[in-house]
């Protein structure tokens, strides 16, 4: 008897729900606001001595499950058809899984990209930009911007409503 985790835009908050039985298509509405749908989390996964804020990270948007799901479907089935020593071939297959889950690449990670697909050294790209890897979120959600938003973390909700 499988826990989805949902999250509504709206409100900003993380909604626990639980099924009698495996369900991957039901998208219940929010509780607080009744109109919205809401949208299927990637579970985030924490040892039993973490804490549920500990296992959230800051700079990591809310995840759509099935999107996730179906992104590492394409990198499973296509990853082995990369060529190691061409890193365009590895950013190709880096924008495609990205865009898939929903997610789009910062600003520091595109210009690394970009100056390596320019034919720059990956060695040098990181060696010049990695405090940037260091201090940016390599990902934005739906051409959000993550790190830096004015948004807050989302609230969760521990109520455990049926889906």
């Amino acid at each position: 008897m499988p826990i989805y985790e949902f999250y509504c835009d709206h409100c900003n908050t993380i909604y626990n729900f639980f099924s009698r039985s495996v369900n991957t298509e039901k998208l219940p509405l929010c509780p607080r606001c009744k109109t919205v749908t809401l949208r299927r989390m990637m579970s985030l996964f924490a040892t039993i001595s973490a804490t549920r804020e500990d296992a959230v990270d800051d700079d990591m948007p809310p995840l759509d499950d099935a999107r996730m799901e179906k992104a590492m479907e394409i990198l499973a089935r296509d990853a082995d058809k990369i060529d190691e020593d061409d890193p365009r071939q590895a950013i190709d297959m880096m924008r495609k899984v990205s865009k898939e889950a929903g997610l789009t690449l910062s600003e520091g990670m595109e210009e690394a990209l970009a100056r390596i697909e320019k034919g720059e050294d990956p060695k040098k790209v990181e060696e010049e930009m990695g405090n940037v890897f260091e201090n940016e979120n390599p990902f934005v959600m739906e051409g959000k911007r993550v790190k830096g938003s004015k948004r807050p973390r989302p609230a969760v909700d521990e109520t455990l409503y049926d889906l």
